[in-house]
């Protein structure tokens, strides 16, 4: 038990060396309040310096009117948010106003205060309606056969273009119409082909006349990735109103609006008329129809004549001419080629590219009725029907062959003065 308590005295005595020494209270004396030490030397802040060191406060309030002259309101910041709130507001409705004049007013106004003078920019575009008579109408098919009678099994006189103006004569039978065409076909077709709406083809309400050269385009609902509304062949007119990259906004018959490409399409003014070109552009035009389906009279990549081949591509190269055989047989100049000295026979290389041969029929050679007609594309080959009468195609020949003892008459459409 001794032992024991000597180390629990050992071990005692190692702890209190550790322990912290506290003064021993007296009781019943009082203990002193804790304190913040106070420097002795205090460090004045420049801020401070107004401050009265007595009593330990700022200094006297300023008035803001008198030294900064500020009012109540604005020495708040609440009137301060208010002002810039009102500034605001006002500078927002003076852009409106300036807006609205700019293209509301200004419009309005300007027109008539310069009126009768020679100031371009306020000049009023004269707007002269060329089919505002009540017996126009305008065709809504890709192409509409022009009928001798009112039946579907009549021979073709010709053909109409989409959105081409028609005279509209009189009602007929089977649901025909008779009409005459702006060069003076008169003839039968589908009433349902046609539409009273003239909008689509007044020249001076557009911006752009386009006039299609390629054999077809096709007419979108968009610029781009749109549908299909219409099939439209070469040397079909339309009129557009806006312009962009590589597309026109063309305007449809019945006041709707279509999308077409730039390639293949001729702009020109919307009075403007194609400007004659060398024939070797009408013989590529020409050549487009190669192997096309023959149908009498036609006129389309879809069906085609001679005639109707030579009309379009003739038209898009800048040279007026009729749509019938007959009258092309009239057109240009008569190309006479002289004979071989030795043979007596055609010299063929004096029938030049871009001339119109007309033939008699094969099986009355030196007849003088025209048959059939052909295109001198190259020396030696001709653009003709072929024998089976189904197609368009090309033929060659030689001088001494039975094509050349079937000539009638040669006819020039294109100037040799054009070498473009």
């Amino acid at each position: 038990m001794k032992r024991r308590d000597k180390q629990e005295e050992g071990s005692n005595s190692i702890f209190k060396i550790f322990e912290r020494k506290k003064p021993k209270q007296v009781v019943g004396e009082e203990v002193a309040p804790k304190t913040i030490r106070h420097l002795e030397r205090p460090v004045k802040l420049p801020f401070l310096a107004d401050m009265d060191e007595g009593k330990e406060q700022y200094g006297s309030a300023e008035d803001m009117q008198d030294k900064w002259g500020l009012s109540e309101k604005q020495a708040t910041l609440g009137g301060a948010r208010k002002r810039k709130l009102l500034g605001l507001a006002i500078a927002f409705s003076a852009f409106i106003l300036l807006l609205t004049g700019i293209f509301y007013i200004l419009p309005r106004v300007l027109p008539d205060l310069f009126r009768g003078t020679n100031i371009e920019l306020f000049v009023e575009p004269v707007i002269n309606l060329e089919y505002d008579e009540p017996d126009y109408r305008v065709v809504i098919d890709s192409t509409v056969a022009l009928m001798k009678t009112p039946k579907p099994d009549s021979t073709r006189i010709a053909e109409v273009l989409y959105n081409e103006p028609v005279r509209y004569i009189s009602d007929s039978e089977n649901g025909y119409c008779k009409i005459q065409t702006m060069d003076g076909l008169i003839g039968y077709v589908k009433a349902s082909s046609l539409l009273e709406d003239m909008d689509s083809v007044e020249p001076d309400i557009h911006q752009y006349k386009l006039i299609v050269s390629d054999p077809s385009k096709n007419i979108m609902t968009h610029a781009s990735n749109g549908t299909l509304i219409k099939k439209v062949m070469m040397n079909t007119v339309l009129y557009a109103d806006i312009k962009r990259e590589g597309v026109y906004q063309v305007a449809l018959p019945g006041g709707d609006s279509g999308w077409i490409g730039s390639s293949g399409v001729i702009e020109l003014s919307t009075r403007g008329d194609t400007e004659e070109v060398s024939s070797r552009y009408f013989v590529s035009s020409v050549l487009t129809f190669v192997n096309a389906r023959y149908i009498e009279n036609g006129m389309s990549i879809d069906g085609a004549s001679i005639n109707g081949a030579v009309y379009v591509s003739a038209e898009i190269n800048g040279i007026d001419i009729p749509r019938t055989m007959e009258g092309q047989a009239q057109a240009g100049i008569e190309v006479i080629p002289e004979p071989d000295a030795v043979t007596g026979q055609i010299r063929i290389d004096q029938i030049l590219p871009g001339d119109i041969v007309f033939l008699s029929s094969p099986k009355k050679p030196g007849d003088t009725e025209i048959y059939e007609m052909a295109v001198c594309t190259d020396t030696g080959t001709l653009f003709m029907l072929s024998p089976a009468r189904t197609t368009v195609r090309l033929r060659n020949f030689k001088s001494g062959d039975e094509i050349c003892e079937r000539i009638i008459t040669i006819r020039r459409i294109f100037s040799a003065k054009v070498t473009n």
